[in-house]
């Protein structure tokens, strides 16, 4: 334990350098991607210093190719991230679908600003919520997680890489423009001090290998290309060979066992915080750096006498069904601040089952939602 405090270091750092480093800790060694602000800080760090740890940075022509050159280092074995914001994290949505449908570990990096299109290139926001979940087209299932700190900048960003090892899955780590860009005391871990996980290989004899091969479970084991192993990989639905398929009933299995393989095992997945939700009369749910805003708002209303509380996802997908539906039960309101027009909300609307009125607090013009703002709306549930 005191080698462990002697090899820890105490940085004072940006949400962005953060995430960089915990990329470097959990073992990336490859990033592809195209500067765009408020990112772009991401790939400056890790420019810096893959290098210098043979590891590999490319600037693409652009986001789309980003995408591919990620999804081809993980197939080579190398762990491997992008970073982008939101027209840069639209323009990877067909590549994304690729690395669902393939189950190709890797990890995207957006940093939320305005939008839609060009939108406040330098101005907050909170509206690919949604984008994160259904932005590549049918179903599929994806890991969000999402930080308010700079310390979960660190620490998120490599749980995304384990949970993307673990499931075979792309993860998403959905920061905002003011997370990205704080700074704020980070500790960073001495080696080995944080698990990091790798994927799983296969046993058998290379004649006998199937890239989704599941009769040991719904997360197949992953050779490496290069490595001696037969792998096919196609974007079309496929059988166990990775060769494409047209049957129905193969094609429904797959698709209902890459589903599983993440909704079936939600313990290993879900992450929340929750502050003075024991009691809590009026509910608060919200994110990132609005949940920052969101804590401070708990503090005031219970100065006041007003019984508020807060529920933060961490794990934003698969979203934390189960606990926001019994947390708004008890509750008399529930008010979810964000920095969009309502998307958190929907979802929030959907899981919670009850008459409980659910109030949003929204913006939309790059502006920070405040303490004071989301009092207000705490406020007046209380007088309904």
């Amino acid at each position: 334990m005191t080698e462990q405090r002697e090899t820890r270091r105490i940085r004072f750092i940006q949400g962005n350098e953060a995430c960089a480093e915990g990329a470097l800790y959990a073992g990336c060694r490859f990033f592809a991607g195209y500067p765009i602000t408020p990112s772009s800080e991401i790939a400056e760090v890790l420019g810096e210093k893959l290098p210098r740890l043979g590891g590999r940075f490319i600037q693409m022509e652009d986001e789309i190719a980003a995408m591919a050159a990620v999804i081809g280092a993980s197939l080579a074995g190398v762990k491997s991230l992008t970073a982008t914001s939101g027209p840069g994290f639209s323009l990877k949505q067909e590549n994304i679908g690729y690395a669902c449908i393939t189950e190709v570990p890797c990890v995207i990096v957006n940093v939320q600003r305005g939008g839609p299109s060009t939108g406040l290139p330098t101005g907050p926001a909170q509206a690919d919520i949604l984008q994160t979940r259904w932005g590549t087209h049918g179903d599929h299932p994806i890991i969000v997680v999402t930080p308010s700190t700079v310390a979960e900048m660190f620490t998120e960003t490599v749980r995304a890489f384990n949970l993307s090892e673990k499931f075979r899955t792309p993860v998403v780590v959905l920061a905002d423009e003011i997370v990205g860009h704080m700074r704020e005391k980070l500790v960073v871990p001495a080696t080995g001090e944080i698990e990091i996980l790798g994927r799983a290989k296969p046993a058998c004899d290379p004649s006998e290998y199937r890239p989704y091969d599941v009769s040991r479970g719904d997360v197949p084991p992953m050779a490496n290309f290069g490595e001696g192993y037969r792998f096919h990989v196609t974007g079309l639905s496929h059988d166990a060979t990775g060769f494409p398929t047209s049957d129905a009933a193969t094609v429904h299995a797959d698709q209902v066992r890459m589903t599983r393989k993440i909704y079936g095992r939600l313990e290993e997945i879900e992450k929340s915080e929750e502050t003075e939700t024991g009691d809590a009369e009026i509910l608060l749910v919200a994110i990132g750096s609005t949940a920052r805003s969101a804590r401070s708002a708990v503090r005031l209303a219970r100065e006041r006498g007003l019984r508020a509380g807060l529920f933060r996802p961490i794990t934003l997908w698969p979203f934390p069904d189960a606990r926001v539906r019994d947390l708004a039960k008890k509750a008399l309101a529930v008010v979810v601040p964000e920095m969009n027009l309502g998307q958190l909300a929907l979802e929030v609307e959907r899981v919670a089952h009850c008459d409980v009125p659910i109030t949003g607090v929204h913006s939309a013009g790059g502006e920070a939602i405040s303490p004071a703002q989301i009092l207000a709306a705490v406020e007046k549930a209380v007088v309904r």
